[in-house]
């Protein structure tokens, strides 16, 4: 059974900094893709910065020069360094992956080709 699991929400103040983490586990192969997704109250859910097996990132224009997305070695923890936070940034943050490469534009960040999900956790940014 795959598992998903996110740390590392919390609270933080206008300008503060967060570093999420996402372990998967229980899935016989490498991920091949994984990505961050977030969504806040009444928001449908976007695409925040995804990462591949072969060193492909993209990030959404909102968080690129203030989140950083990384894999480690073993492709089964994903992180997201995140700095100069906003209040627009508030919102559950969920880690997904997916075991087929995502290369193409956008895809890292459309959440239909995702199949595996984690249960999300919130960041909550105060001015």
């Amino acid at each position: 059974q795959v598992q998903l699991v996110e740390s590392g929400g919390g609270s933080v103040q206008h300008g503060g900094s967060l570093n999420l983490s996402c372990v998967v586990s229980g899935y016989f192969f490498s991920m091949y893709s994984l990505s961050w997704f977030r969504q806040a109250p009444g928001k449908e859910r976007e695409g925040v910065a995804g990462i591949d097996s072969d060193g492909t990132i993209t990030y959404a224009r909102s968080v690129e020069g203030r989140f950083i997305i990384s894999l480690d070695n073993t492709k089964t923890t994903v992180a997201l360094r995140m700095d100069s936070l906003k209040p627009g940034d508030t919102a559950m943050y969920y880690c997904a992956a997916d075991p087929q490469p995502l290369g193409r534009v956008g895809e890292l960040l459309d959440e239909s080709k995702f199949a595996f999900w984690g249960q999300g956790t919130q960041v909550t940014v105060s001015s």
